[in-house]
C-alpha cells in the first residue's frame, strides 16, 4: 500500500500554511470554522494523494466498477472517520495538541450533509465505506440536495420544519467535476423516422436541465482504494433572461432558472399533491439519467464501443425502487445514442442491473401515473410500454389466461407504472435485506415472480460499518476491546466473537460499566447544552431512535411509559428501576399522525416532569433534530435498545446492530435483522 507523507510535523505546517494563505490568520487569531477548514483540507490533501494513485490503477487495470444508485446517503460528518480510515488519528491529535487546538471542538464545526433521512441512506453510506475498505472500485450516485430533508425544531412540543442550510459555509470534501456535466431532457415529444431500414427516435421541443456533478472521496480503512460519492446538482442552461431583466421583469427573468434548480433543492418533497409527485419523478430521472450518461462515457473511454464487454465491466445497483428509471434510460442511451438493437440493449440491461428491495411498505414500491410519465418522459414511456408488452407476452406463456395475475406483475397496469415490477423484471439479481425479509418477498410480495425466476432472488442481511459505529463514536470501548482480544477485529469484525468468554469476567465487566457510565455522562451534557434538559445519569437509558412512522411503533413505546406513569401515581407501594426514555425521530412534514405522536411524547414528558413522585422513576427526552452526530453520542450511552417495528414490516433495521455493538440489550419483535 502506498504511504502518504503526513506525519505530525507536516500536518502542523499544512494547517499553519492554509490559515495564512486562505484566511491571512495565525492559529491564535483564526476562528474555529477557519481552523476546521484548514484541518479538513489537510486531511483531504492526504486522501487526494491516494485518490490519484487509485484512479490511475483503475484505469490501467480496467477493472469492473460498481455504481450504487440511491436517492439518499446519510453520510454524517466525514473528518474524524477519514482520519480513522487513513490510520492517522494519533498524528492529527498530536499535531493539533501542539498547535493548542482541541480536535473535539473543531469536529463540531463540520456541517452534517443533508443527503439522507433514515436507514436507507445510512445503509448506503456504510456500504460505501465497506466497498472502499474491501478494495472494490465503486461510485455512489445521488442528488446534491441543497437543503436536505429539514432541520427539526420542537416548539410547544410540536415538530416545526426549518430549512437545513448545510451548504452555506461550503463543503470542504466535494469537488465540482465540470467536464462530466451533462444535459437531462424533460417534456416535448418524440418523432419517429426511418433510416437505413431502422427506426429512429428523435426527442424534440424538450426543456433542458443541466446536471453538474460534485465528487466526495470515500477512503477505505487502511487500504489504497479511494472511491467516490457523486452528487448531481441541477441548474438551468439559461443563467438569466436579460431581455426580461432589462424590461424590469425581474421575477420572470429568473423564473426558468428556479424551475430547473428546484430539482436538487429538497430530499423527499411532499408528494401528497400532483406537483410534489411530479417533482419526485423529475428528481429520480434527473440523477439516474445523468449517472447513466457518465457511466457510458467512462466505459467508452476505457473500452471503446465494445458493448459485449459492458456487463463484465459495469454493475449498476438500484437501492430500492427510486432509481429504477435507470433501466429504461440505459435502454434509451444504448439504442438511440449508440445504435444498438432492442434485443442487444435488453440483454445488456438484464446482465448489468441488480436491485435491492428494502421494505414491503407501499411508499417504497413506487408507482407513477401513466399520464405523468408520458408527459414528462415521452421516450422513456415508449420504452416502458415495449418492455411491458414483451414482459406480458412472457407472463402469458407462464400463466395463460390469468389476466389479473399478469396485471399484478406488469410494468404498466391499471393506469400506473409499477417501479418494483420493472426492477424485478429487468434485473439479474433481486435481494432482500434479511433472511426473513427475503422469504417474505419470495412467498408473498413477489410470489409470482419467484415462481417464474426463482434464481434471481437472494437474501443478504444488511450490515453497518463498525469503523464509524464503534471505533469512531466509542473510542474507550474500542481501546478496551483491543486490550482484551487484540486488533485483528478492526479488519475482520467477525473476530469480535472472541469477547464471548469475557461476558462473565468481573474485571472486564467493571471496565465496561465504567465506560458506559462515561458515555452516559457525555449524552447528559449534550442534552443539557442543546435543549437545557437535566437527566440523571444513574437512570437506565432506554432508547428508540429511527424515522417516526406508525409501523416503527414509537406510539407503543409511549403508551408503555404512560402505563408505568399510571402505576407510579396510583400505587404508592409500586417502585421500579429509574428509567430515562430517549426518542430520536423526524416525522415527514405531511405525515399528520406521526407529528401527533411527537406531540404526544412531548406531552408525556411534561406530565412526568410535573409529578413529584413520577419524576423520581421516569424521564422522557425527545431529542431535537436527530442526526448522525447525535446518534454517535446517543448509541454508546444506551443500555436498552427498543426495536419494536410491526413484525414483517422492518425488512432489516440496522439501528439494532449499532446498539448491540455498543453493548445495549435489545427489546424487539422477531423481525428483520433482529432474528
Amino acid at each position: 500500500m502506498p504511504t502518504t507523507q503526513f506525519d505530525k510535523e507536516s500536518i502542523k505546517q499544512s494547517i499553519i500554511g492554509k490559515l495564512q494563505r486562505y484566511n491571512g490568520r495565525t492559529v491564535q487569531e483564526a476562528s474555529e470554522q477557519q481552523i476546521y477548514k484548514a484541518v479538513a483540507s489537510t486531511v483531504r490533501d492526504q486522501i487526494m494523494q491516494k485518490f490519484t494513485i487509485a484512479r490511475d490503477e483503475r484505469k490501467n487495470n480496467k477493472s469492473k466498477r460498481l455504481y450504487y444508485l440511491s436517492v439518499e446517503y446519510l453520510m454524517g460528518r466525514s473528518m474524524y472517520c477519514n482520519m480513522l480510515n487513513l490510520v492517522s488519528t494519533d498524528e492529527y491529535r498530536q499535531a493539533l495538541k501542539e498547535l493548542g487546538i482541541n480536535l473535539d471542538d473543531i469536529l463540531k464545526e463540520e456541517p452534517e450533509p443533508g443527503l439522507g433521512n433514515g436507514g436507507l441512506g445510512r445503509l448506503a453510506a456504510c456500504f460505501l465505506d465497506s466497498l472502499a475498505s474491501l478494495d472494490l472500485p465503486a461510485m455512489g450516485c445521488t442528488i446534491r440536495y441543497e437543503y436536505g430533508l429539514f432541520r427539526q425544531k420542537i416548539v410547544d412540543g410540536q415538530q416545526v420544519e426549518l430549512p437545513d442550510s448545510w451548504l452555506e459555509n461550503g463543503n470542504v470534501w466535494e469537488m465540482p467535476v465540470m467536464e462530466d456535466a451533462c444535459e437531462v431532457h424533460f417534456g416535448g415529444h418524440v418523432d419517429i423516422s426511418e433510416e437505413d431500414g431502422k427506426q429512429k427516435f428523435i426527442h424534440r421541443d424538450y426543456y433542458t436541465v443541466e446536471a453538474v456533478p460534485y465528487d466526495m472521496p470515500i477512503v477505505g480503512y487502511n487500504t489504497s482504494t479511494v472511491n467516490t460519492l457523486r452528487t448531481w446538482s441541477a441548474r438551468s442552461k439559461k443563467r438569466i433572461d436579460l431581455s426580461s431583466f432589462g424590461q424590469g421583469k425581474y421575477a420572470q427573468a429568473s423564473e426558468e432558472i428556479e424551475l430547473a434548480e428546484v430539482i436538487s433543492k429538497v430530499l423527499y418533497p411532499e408528494d401528497n399533491h400532483y406537483e410534489g409527485k411530479m417533482l419526485r419523478l423529475k428528481q429520480h430521472y434527473f440523477f439516474t439519467s445523468a449517472t447513466l450518461q457518465y457511466i457510458i462515457k467512462d466505459f467508452k473511454k476505457l473500452h471503446g464501443a465494445n458493448w459485449a464487454l459492458f456487463p463484465d465491466k459495469v454493475c449498476i445497483h438500484i437501492n430500492d425502487t427510486h432509481p429504477g428509471l435507470a433501466i429504461p434510460e440505459l435502454m434509451r442511451l444504448l439504442m438511440d445514442e449508440e445504435g444498438l438493437g432492442w434485443d442487444e440493449a435488453a440483454d445488456i440491461c438484464q446482465k448489468t442491473f441488480a436491485y435491492t428491495n428494502h421494505t414491503i411498505m407501499a411508499e417504497a414500491l413506487e408507482k407513477w401515473p401513466e399520464a405523468m410519465v408520458r408527459q414528462q418522459l415521452p421516450r422513456i414511456f415508449m420504452i416502458l410500454e415495449e418492455l411491458n408488452r414483451r414482459l406480458c407476452k412472457d407472463l402469458w406463456d407462464a400463466f395463460p389466461g390469468e389476466w389479473e395475475r399478469i396485471g399484478q406483475m406488469a410494468i404498466i397496469s391499471y393506469g400506473q407504472v409499477h417501479m418494483a415490477n420493472l426492477c424485478i423484471a429487468m434485473s439479474h439479481s433481486v435481494n432482500g435485506v434479511s433472511q426473513l425479509h427475503g422469504d417474505i418477498l419470495k412467498e408473498e410480495t413477489f410470489h409470482d415472480y419467484n415462481l417464474v425466476s426463482p434464481e434471481k432472488f437472494s437474501a443478504i442481511t444488511n450490515g453497518i460499518t463498525h469503523r464509524r459505529w464503534l471505533m469512531s463514536c466509542n473510542p474507550k470501548l474500542t481501546s478496551l476491546i483491543c486490550d482484551t482480544i487484540g486488533t485483528d477485529w478492526i479488519r475482520e469484525p467477525e473476530q469480535l466473537s472472541a469477547l464471548t468468554p469475557y461476558a462473565e469476567d468481573k474485571a472486564f465487566r467493571e471496565k465496561f460499566a465504567k465506560i458506559k457510565q462515561e458515555n452516559k455522562q457525555r449524552l447528559v451534557k449534550l442534552v443539557k447544552n442543546r435543549q437545557n434538559i437535566d437527566v440523571d445519569p444513574t437512570f437506565v437509558f432506554d432508547v428508540q431512535s429511527k424515522r417516526l412512522h406508525e409501523y416503527k411503533r414509537q406510539m407503543l413505546n409511549a403508551l408503555h411509559i404512560l402505563v408505568l406513569y399510571n402505576r407510579i401515581v396510583s400505587d404508592d407501594s409500586f417502585t421500579m428501576e429509574p428509567r430515562a426514555f430517549f426518542f430520536g425521530a423526524k416525522a415527514s412534514p405531511g405525515y399528520y399522525r406521526a407529528k401527533q405522536i411527537i406531540r404526544f411524547i412531548n406531552g408525556l414528558a411534561r406530565l412526568i416532569d410535573n409529578h413529584p413522585r413520577a419524576r423520581k422513576f421516569l424521564k422522557v427526552v425527545f431529542l431535537e433534530n436527530y442526526d448522525v452526530s447525535t446518534a454517535e453520542v446517543l448509541i454508546p450511552a444506551s443500555e436498552i435498545s427498543e426495536q419494536l417495528s410491526t413484525a414483517s414490516k422492518e425488512a432489516s433495521g440496522t439501528g439494532n446492530m449499532k446498539f448491540m455493538m455498543n453493548g445495549a440489550v435489545t427489546i424487539g419483535t422477531m423481525d428483520g435483522a433482529n432474528v
